[in-house]
């Protein structure tokens, strides 16, 4: 006759002594870091996107750190109304996520608010193309062919990419 098999106990897992608030602690701490980082680095780049932003586009990067920054001194000279077009952007985004979500959809009052972004980029990227050719204007002719030379070995560097 076989023996009854005798239930085993179970032991609980160990726990570390107020585990769970550490792990907690640990996750915000990293969450903080984290956004301290995208911030500084966001300020960094900063300067960086706002030419670009302006209509400049893929030349921005084979522009001197000179030239970009007098480009960009220009345009602030120009529009120094940075902080308006970007509540104005924000606005747009938010006028554009609440016809996305209207019932019925009024494809007409999506495409008013997609030409009025469209017309504020136009005037941004004219007046970027217009500091640009000033800028190019001011160069000797051994910087515009230096930045020629950048330009092509942008694209050469494109091509070896595709």
């Amino acid at each position: 006759m076989a023996e009854p098999e005798t239930p085993k106990a179970t032991v609980p897992a160990p726990t570390v002594p107020g585990g769970r608030w550490k792990t907690w602690a640990l996750v915000l701490s990293l969450g903080v870091n984290l956004f301290v980082a995208a911030a500084v680095l966001g300020a960094g780049l900063r300067h960086h996107r706002e030419v670009r932003d302006v209509g400049f586009g893929p030349f921005t990067e084979a522009l001197t750190r000179e030239d970009r920054m007098a480009l960009r001194d220009a345009f602030m000279a120009a529009a120094p109304d940075v902080g308006m077009r970007r509540r104005t952007a924000a606005e747009d985004a938010a006028q554009l996520a609440a016809a996305l979500r209207a019932d019925p959809w009024d494809a007409a009052a999506v495409e008013a608010l997609l030409l009025r972004q469209g017309a504020r980029a136009e005037e941004r990227f004219a007046l970027g193309r217009r500091l640009f050719l000033e800028r190019l204007g001011q160069m000797t002719p051994e910087a515009r062919g230096a930045l020629a030379d950048r330009i092509e070995r942008m694209l050469d560097r494109g091509r070896k990419g595709e």
